[in-house]
C-alpha cells in the first residue's frame, strides 16, 4: 500500500481514525473468558463493529507477547481474519523494534512475511542500518518514533543541540531521508501538538501517526489543525476509548459509537483542511 492507496481510503471512509487492538485480559467482557480464545473473540467483535469508522489497525504487540504462546496465536488470528474480511484495512505492528543486521532482516521477515502487516513501528536509536531492512521491502511501511508523548521523551528527545536544534528534529530530518513518502512515517504524540507545526516543517509530505488522542488527552481539532495535509497525512490513534468504551455484553456496540463519532469529527476536519 502506497501513500495514495492509504489517502484514497481515508477519503472513501472520511475518516483518518487507527484503532489501537490492546486487549487486557482483566478488562474483557466477562461472557468472552469462557471461550476458547478470547483475545481473539474480542478483537474480532470490535473489528467488525468499527471497520466502516477505521482505516488502519494497530495492535499493540505487548498485549499478545505478555500471554506467551497463546497470545502470538491470538495475535496471528486476529491478523488473518483482518485480511481475509478487510483486505484494505491498514495493518501496523506496534512492536517498536530497534536493532541492526541480521536481526533487523529478521524482524523484517517476522512482521512482513510471516505476519502479512503492512507496517511496524521502529526506534531509530540505532541509525540507518536498524531501519533499512524494513525499507527494503516494496509496499511496505516503517513508522519510525519521531516525538513521543510520554514524560520522559524529555530526558533525550528534547535535549537542545549546539546548533539550537532539539534532538528530535536531527532525528526526523535524518530519517526522512532513508526512505520515500510511500514508505515512511513518524509517530508524533497528539499530547505534544505544539511541535507539529515544526514537525510539518521537517517533514511536510510523509503520514504521521498520532498517538495519545481520547483517553491520554490529546486534542483532536488541535492535531488536525496543524497535521493534515493536502494527502490526508494523518493517522490519529485511539485505543482505551474505544476497546473499552464498555465492558458489558455491548461491549460491541459501545465502540462503534466511538469509533463512529471520532470519524463524523474527521469527516467534518477533511472537509475544512484537505
Amino acid at each position: 500500500m502506497k501513500a495514495a492507496d492509504l489517502f484514497q481510503q481515508i477519503q472513501k471512509k472520511q475518516s483518518y481514525l487507527c484503532l489501537g487492538l490492546d486487549p487486557e485480559k482483566s478488562k474483557l467482557p466477562v461472557h468472552l473468558l469462557s471461550t476458547e480464545d478470547p483475545i481473539f473473540e474480542f478483537n474480532k467483535a470490535i473489528i467488525d463493529a468499527t471497520a466502516d469508522s477505521v482505516v488502519a489497525l494497530k495492535p499493540n504487540l505487548a498485549f499478545y507477547e505478555a500471554e506467551g504462546l497463546a497470545g502470538w496465536q491470538s495475535l496471528d488470528r486476529t491478523v488473518v481474519y483482518c485480511r481475509e474480511n478487510y483486505p484494505d484495512l491498514f495493518l501496523i505492528a506496534d512492536a517498536k523494534r530497534g536493532d541492526i543486521g541480521n536481526t533487523a532482516r529478521k524482524y523484517a521477515d517476522a512482521f512482513f512475511t510471516a505476519f502479512p502487516f503492512d507496517a511496524i513501528t521502529l526506534s531509530p536509536y540505532m541509525g540507518r542500518d536498524s531501519i533499512q531492512p524494513f525499507l527494503d521491502y516494496p509496499d511496505k511501511w516503517a513508522i519510525v518514533l519521531g516525538l513521543t508523548s510520554n514524560s520522559g521523551s524529555a530526558d533525550f528527545q528534547l535535549q537542545e543541540l549546539a546548533n539550537g536544534d532539539l534532538l528530535f528534529e536531527k532525528v526526523m530530518s535524518e530519517v526522512g531521508g532513508y526512505g520515500s513518502t510511500d514508505s515512511l512515517m513518524f509517530v508524533v504524540g497528539a499530547t505534544r501538538a505544539d511541535y507539529i507545526r515544526r514537525v510539518r516543517e521537517l517533514v511536510p509530505e510523509h503520514f504521521l501517526l498520532v498517538p495519545g488522542v481520547g483517553a491520554q488527552g490529546g486534542s483532536l481539532d488541535e492535531v488536525s489543525a496543524l497535521g493534515l495535509n493536502k494527502q490526508g497525512g494523518l493517522l490519529v490513534n485511539s485505543s482505551r476509548g474505544i476497546i473499552y468504551a464498555s465492558q458489558g455484553a455491548d461491549f460491541a456496540e459501545a465502540a462503534q459509537r466511538e469509533a463512529l463519532n471520532l470519524q463524523r469529527q474527521m469527516k467534518a476536519l477533511l472537509e475544512r483542511y484537505c
